[in-house]
C-alpha cells in the first residue's frame, strides 16, 4: 500500500555505545549493511527511549559512504516548547545538527525523535529533514523541539549518526524506515 513504512535498519542499545549509524552500507551499527538509496523517496528515523550515561548534548549528522560527514555544512532551525515557554533557535555553518539535551536514567530522563529525511539518495540536491522530539529533563520537565535542518552539500547521504558530545548512550531504539512510493 502507497504510504506504508518499511522497515530497513534498526539498531537497540543493549550496552555502552558512543554513537549509532543507521544506512551507512557496511558502517552501520546493525551490521545489515543497509543504507539510504532510491529505493524510497522519503525516509523516516525514529528513536525512543534514549538515555545516556550522564548529561549530554545529542548531535545528529549525515553519512557518506558510512562516515559522519563533520563539516561545516549544517544548517538548522527549531522552535521549543516547554514548561516555561519557547525558544528559537536558528544556526548556521554546524559541524551537527543539535537537539535536545539527553541524560542518565537516574531521574527518568528520555529522549524521543522522528526525523523524516529528504533528498538524501540525490547527488545533485542538498539532503534535508525535519524532526519533531520529546524530551524528559531531570526536573520532570518536558520539551517538544520541532525544527529542521539542512546538509549543504550537494551529495548522496547514505545514512545518518546519532552521536553525544561526551559519554555514552545506555539505552534506546533507533529505526529507520523507507516510506513506500
Amino acid at each position: 500500500m502507497a504510504g506504508s513504512l518499511i522497515k530497513v535498519d534498526e539498531f537497540t542499545i543493549s550496552s555502552p555505545v558512543a554513537s549509532v549509524i543507521l544506512g551507512g552500507g557496511s558502517s552501520g551499527s546493525s551490521g545489515l549493511n543497509a543504507s539510504i538509496d532510491s529505493t524510497y523517496d522519503v525516509y523516516m528515523v525514529r528513536f525512543n527511549n534514549v538515555n545516556a550515561s550522564a548529561d549530554s548534548e545529542l548531535y545528529f549528522r549525515v553519512t557518506k559512504s558510512g562516515t559522519a560527514d563533520t563539516t561545516a555544512n549544517y544548517d538548522y532551525a527549531d522552535k521549543v516548547l516547554n514548561a516555561v515557554g519557547f525558544s528559537n533557535r536558528g544556526i548556521t555553518n554546524d559541524t551537527k545538527t543539535v537537539l535536545e539535551t539527553t541524560s542518565t536514567t537516574a531521574n527518568n530522563e528520555t529522549a524521543n525523535a522522528i526525523f523524516y529525511l529528504f533528498n538524501f539518495n540525490s547527488s545533485s540536491e542538498y539532503s534535508f529533514y525535519t524532526y519533531e522530539q520529546s524530551n524528559r529533563n531531570q526536573s520532570g520537565q518536558l520539551s517538544a523541539p520541532t525544527g529542521g535542518g539542512v546538509h549543504t552539500v550537494a551529495s548522496a547521504s547514505d545514512g545518518v549518526q546519532f552521536s553525544l558530545n561526551a559519554n555514552n548512550f545506555t539505552s534506546g531504539t533507533f529505526t529507520l524506515y523507507g516510506l513506500k512510493k
